[in-house]
């Protein structure tokens, strides 16, 4: 178990939106209500666009995986798949031969769809990445990664 108390290297901030946590959380709700308004114009979600992302460049994943992929509960994703099936966007089959596992895979439509909003999704990616000074990108890339994995424990 990691032990939570605070490192001589970072001292208590007075204000707490000066704390690293409160600046990605910051970053995160902006990028979440860029994509929530952008997707909104193609009849999607962002998990429902996560996974479609997903299943394009794996097909057949399984809810377990998909969940995971899109940072959502496999409850949450259940539903997620659900919407994507009655609109037409993926096919699950009703049973499978091994396991419990339904992989998912996008249609026709899923795959127009998904070309069509990826568009403005990247447009808000290239927005955040020209906020940063492109000498500094690898390096802030590098450091939100290892960010990631000090909490993976």
């Amino acid at each position: 178990m990691h032990d939570a108390t605070p490192s001589s290297q970072a001292p208590p901030a007075t204000d707490v939106t000066e704390r690293l946590g409160y600046r990605l959380k910051r970053a995160a709700a902006a990028l979440r209500g860029a994509m929530d308004r952008a997707l909104r114009e193609y009849g999607l979600t962002v998990p429902q666009y996560a996974c479609l992302e997903l299943l394009d460049q794996r097909p057949g994943l399984s809810n377990a995986e998909l969940a995971r992929g899109a940072f959502v509960t496999r409850q949450s994703m259940n539903v997620v798949l659900r919407g994507l099936q009655d609109a037409g966007l993926i096919t699950r089959p009703a049973t499978t031969d091994r396991g419990r596992a339904l992989p998912a895979h996008l249609t026709d439509e899923g795959h127009r769809r998904l070309a069509a909003a990826r568009s403005a999704v990247y447009a808000i990616d290239q927005l955040m990445t020209d906020a940063v000074p492109e000498q500094r990108l690898a390096e802030l890339l590098t450091d939100l990664d290892h960010m990631a994995a000090a909490l993976d424990g």
